[in-house]
């Protein structure tokens, strides 16, 4: 009993995550973010103001804890490169498999549900504040990849090479959604996407 108690807590506790998360979206999606309170929030998935804070500290991260799955994603790509393969290179490569596997996180997605999660996210001041606050997160990790292991000498240095890589991955991922926020499918889309990535990887690994 001892043993399964921590797993079947952890399990409750994941459910209750999930259950806030997705009662929030649909509210949000609903009325908009800015009309929907965390007491609303709470209400509708009938817990109590603490109790959900004590899962997402902000109203924000009811959103965006999502983007925490990506965190160290560009790290890991950096980390898990082939020998011989730059940083640039590899971080190239992954985007491009992205586009064609429609991977959200790249823009290029024409599903319903996620056209209308960017359209919240991107139309909401206080989210595009909150999304620093996951970026910020996301450059530190890929920064200490850089240093540790590909021949960036200073923190300095490494931590210059992951601001510029993640803002190129961001931007391509808002490029791709503006194509998509103007009535484009993913698929008339994804020729465009290639290039915009090529180029901006491209101008990277000239650079850095």
């Amino acid at each position: 009993m001892e043993s399964t108690a921590p797993g079947l807590r952890e399990a409750k506790k994941l459910r209750t995550r999930r259950l806030l998360a997705a009662t929030a979206m649909e509210l949000f999606l609903e009325r908009g973010f800015e009309a929907v309170s965390v007491a609303d929030v709470a209400a509708a998935a009938e817990v109590s103001k603490p109790t959900l804070f004590r899962y997402f500290p902000t109203k924000e991260d009811l959103v965006l804890d999502r983007f925490a799955d990506h965190q160290d994603e560009a790290a890991r790509i950096v980390r898990a490169r082939p020998e011989g393969v730059g940083p640039v290179e590899a971080l190239h490569r992954h985007f491009i498999g992205a586009l064609r596997e429609r991977d959200p996180i790249t823009g290029l997605n024409d599903h319903p549900d996620v056209v209308a999660f960017q359209q919240l996210l991107y139309s909401s001041p206080g989210l595009s504040a909150r999304i620093a606050h996951y970026t910020a997160r996301e450059v530190e990790l890929l920064a200490e990849a850089l240093e540790s292991g590909a021949g960036y000498e200073t923190p300095f240095a490494a931590r210059l090479a992951a601001l510029c890589l993640v803002t190129a991955r961001h931007e391509l991922g808002k490029e791709n959604w503006r194509r998509i926020a103007a009535g484009r499918s993913a698929d008339e889309c994804h020729a465009d996407a290639v290039a915009d990535a090529d180029r901006a990887f491209g101008m990277l690994a000239g650079g850095l």
